[in-house]
């Protein structure tokens, strides 16, 4: 059908109110990103804006020659990619059970899986909790008490629900077993849904800093979160970086490496998230209301 007048008009409205919070996001990225590759002087002086002036990558040689970043960023990819793994295990395992009407005390289990949303037993509690499984210092202190996240949870049951009975009676009648029907079936239909809570998990898991400040002590398994936090935060950020030799360090400002280190933290989600965007779509509209 062809749209009124009215609707183009909204239409257009929307486009432009969309057009220019997605700017507002932007520009402090962007901005970031020029102040990374100018010169000492151009940042120095002010100059540097939305494009880099005298570009250089002397600040991001001079990051990864001088700071633990290579590091962080290696201890980045294990805590995400080992920590979504578990999570998107252990909430397949639990919402597909949870998701049958057959199932016994199906009530009661989803009930006291959310009172653990709903309710907790504090930051004092967790560490003990944490120290006396012996777990402080270590990378399972991050991931063993956030094994399962209750709304993701809820919502992949949800989806699981969706899926009509029917596909799986004739899956059984074929002989197909439940660990196959899951595999082969189950899973494949959950695509959308799993990918988008695989890239909430990712992006919680690349993004934490809270717990690795509580229970990491040990510098050499900070993440990035925490290595740029330090950075930011640091007021002899240059003279620290014993490596920098006298050039680099005339050339250089803290600002530029500081820059240069928030946009390696976040570079990888924006890589990643193109290949996820037409799964994310569809997987946040699961709770929409269908015409």
């Amino acid at each position: 059908m062809k749209a009124s007048l009215g609707e183009r008009i909204f239409y257009a409205v929307n486009i432009l109110i969309l057009a220019a919070a997605a700017l507002v996001c932007l520009l402090p990225l962007i901005h970031i990103l020029a102040v990374s590759l100018s010169s000492n002087t151009a940042i120095s002086t002010g100059k540097v804006s939305l494009w880099p002036v005298e570009p250089s990558w002397r600040a991001y040689v001079s990051m990864i020659e001088g700071t633990n970043i290579v590091k962080a960023f290696r201890n980045s990819l294990v805590i995400t990619a080992a920590g979504t793994a578990f999570n998107m295990l252990l909430t397949i395992l639990a919402a597909y059970p949870l998701s049958k009407k057959h199932f016994y005390f199906r009530r009661f289990f989803t009930l006291a899986i959310v009172f653990t949303m709903l309710f907790k037993a504090g930051l004092i509690p967790d560490y003990m909790l944490v120290k006396s499984l012996h777990l402080v210092d270590s990378y399972w202190a991050l991931w063993l008490p956030g094994l399962i996240s209750v709304y993701n949870m809820l919502l992949l049951r949800s989806f699981f629900t969706a899926i009509p009975e029917e596909l799986e009676d004739a899956a059984r009648i074929d002989g197909c077993s439940e660990w196959k029907l899951v595999l082969k079936i189950i899973l494949p239909l959950s695509l959308p849904v799993i990918a988008t809570l695989t890239l909430f998990y990712g992006v919680a898991h690349w993004n934490a800093f809270f717990n690795v400040m509580i229970y990491i002590n040990d510098s050499n398994k900070y993440n990035l979160s925490v290595l740029v936090q330090n950075m930011i935060q640091s007021a002899t950020l240059l003279t620290e970086m014993s490596n920098l030799n006298p050039d680099d360090y005339k050339m250089l400002t803290p600002e530029s490496i500081k820059s240069a280190s928030v946009i390696v933290m976040t570079l990888p989600m924006l890589l990643v998230y193109p290949f996820l965007q037409k799964y994310f779509v569809k997987g946040v509209m699961l709770g929409a209301v269908k015409g």
